[in-house]
């Protein structure tokens, strides 16, 4: 038995149990699903997409998208102490202050500016050790076709284009199990048990009174009690999974795996939104991370972290505005100097570039579902890709498409490439370029809003993140964003775990 019981040591789960446990008087458990966090590849920044479908992965698809020529999209999750930081690009940008303009009373930027402020000493956000001579004239590029320069991407206005603030110490993946977890597992408070697959929350006259959870592939089930608080911590796709298993959801989805409504909320698994992004691929002449894992590149990294191995692939970001209306940035252009094939799933087939192109507030809306009532099945990941009605995102890429094709033609980037790959140079007109974007479009791996935080009847968690309508459960981490920042997430959830703890001791 625990006072408070965590499902999920990822980006929010290892920062809550490293603060709940700073007071000795509170004991702490902490599941995760995968194993510890010590393959060589997650300590590698540019070996990232190397860890996808591996054994530290969930390894899930979207279900068929049907603006995507009926595509399942890959969707990295990390499965491994850490989460998501051990596999993630470890961009630490964390969006603009209007962003929040949708957040509710108590989450403003400036509010929310202290959980930044005491995330620093644990996520660190260094500058790029070794960026490549293509991403330097990238940068400059950028510059040339008017996008200004930024001094600093986390400003409160994140404009411009500058090299992307990484989480890397040293030349090495720093994830929030080495800044956060790690330092705190020496507590006598902290329990800390991997291959623990949680299967659903106990709940008792109106009460979470802990979890279930199975160790190892076909190990039995386990109750953990919790004496306070249960924290779901899961992320933006299995926490809304296990509120859904335990009852707790839309009627219509529960009853239609036979699931007992215990409360209804109808907005569990709704509301999902992700940044989709769209890459123009062009070979050059240079050297690019295709030759990082050469043997001089190896010894840099071993002996002195440096090196194309640091690299965290997507070297520099260019935050722009290209729609009038926009009230900030509203797409964001990512440089890497390799290229980023097949979704990342296949190693680069020779010297090139990727400049991606990201929508950052897509206006398309998907959802999480049970694919059954069998905790150990996938959930159904359906993000529905530029779905909205009015085509607003398919035109925002286009228009990404274009701006990224104008910097790669501007010097002094241009010296270096030397013919486009995708969407090819045939690709000129409108039909093409959406041919293009149904074919090859992908996830930024940036899921929100599932369990999204509110007063309204679609919200599943009050501002203090309690799940409405059931004492004794929160849930903490990426699901309970509202809305998507206009950046990456990783940080952001960082801040949200950093605030629920403070709302936890005060509670």
């Amino acid at each position: 038995m625990h006072d408070v019981v965590i499902v999920g040591a990822g980006s929010a789960g290892c920062v809550l149990a490293a603060r709940l446990s700073e007071d000795p008087q509170t004991s702490v458990l902490l599941l995760e699903a995968g194993p510890t966090d010590r393959r060589l590849h997650i300590r590698i920044p540019a070996a990232f997409s190397k860890l996808y479908r591996s054994p530290v992965d969930w390894g899930y698809d979207t279900v068929p998208q049907s603006e995507l020529d009926g595509r399942r999209v890959v969707f990295p999750r990390g499965k491994v102490l850490g989460g998501s930081s051990s596999i993630n690009a470890m961009m630490a940008i964390r969006g603009h202050s209007s962003d929040h303009d949708s957040w509710p009373t108590g989450w403003s930027w400036r509010e929310v500016a202290a959980g930044y402020r005491r995330s620093d000493p644990h996520f660190p956000r260094a500058i790029q050790r070794s960026p490549s001579r293509l991403t330097l004239d990238f940068v400059e590029s950028a510059v040339s076709t008017g996008i200004p320069r930024a001094a600093d991407l986390n400003a409160a206005e994140n404009a411009g284009v500058g090299l992307t603030p990484v989480s890397i110490l040293r030349g090495r993946r720093h994830s929030v199990a080495d800044g956060y977890l790690r330092p705190a597992m020496r507590r006598p408070n902290l329990t800390v048990v991997t291959e623990a697959h949680t299967t659903r929350l106990i709940v008792e006259r109106g009460r979470a009174r802990g979890v279930a959870y199975r160790l190892g592939e076909a190990g039995h089930e386990v109750e953990a009690q919790a004496v306070r608080e249960v924290v779901l911590a899961a992320g933006a796709i299995d926490s809304p999974k296990l509120l859904l298993l335990s009852g707790i959801g839309p009627p219509e989805e529960l009853e239609r795996h036979g699931i007992t409504t215990l409360l209804p909320l109808s907005g569990v698994g709704r509301n999902l939104r992700d940044h989709l992004a769209n890459g123009v691929l062009a070979t050059v002449h240079a050297e690019t991370l295709f030759s990082a894992e050469r043997p001089r590149h190896v010894v840099a990294w071993l002996a002195r972290g440096r090196g194309p191995l640091t690299s965290n692939v997507a070297e520099a970001a260019a935050f722009v505005r290209v729609g009038s209306a926009a009230s900030g940035p509203d797409l964001e252009l990512l440089f890497a100097p390799v290229l980023f094939e097949e979704e990342g799933t296949v190693p680069p087939s020779e010297d090139g570039v990727t400049l991606a192109t990201v929508l950052l507030q897509p206006a398309s809306v998907g959802e999480v579902r049970l694919a059954s009532a069998d905790p150990l099945d996938p959930p159904e990941i359906d993000p529905r890709y530029l779905s909205d009605a009015d085509g607003h995102d398919a035109r925002m890429l286009l228009d990404g498409i274009r701006l990224a094709r104008r910097i790669l033609a501007e010097r002094p980037l241009a010296r270096h490439v030397t013919g486009e790959l995708l969407p090819g140079p045939d690709a000129t007109d409108d039909d093409a370029l959406r041919a293009h974007l149904r074919a090859r479009s992908q996830t930024l791996y940036h899921p929100v809003g599932t369990c999204r935080m509110g007063w309204d009847d679609q919200a599943v968690v009050t501002p203090d993140l309690r799940v409405r309508g059931l004492e004794g459960v929160r849930v903490v981490d990426a699901s309970v964003i509202p809305a998507l920042p206009r950046g990456h997430t990783n940080w952001p959830t960082v801040m949200v775990a950093e605030r629920a703890a403070e709302l936890m001791r005060s509670s």
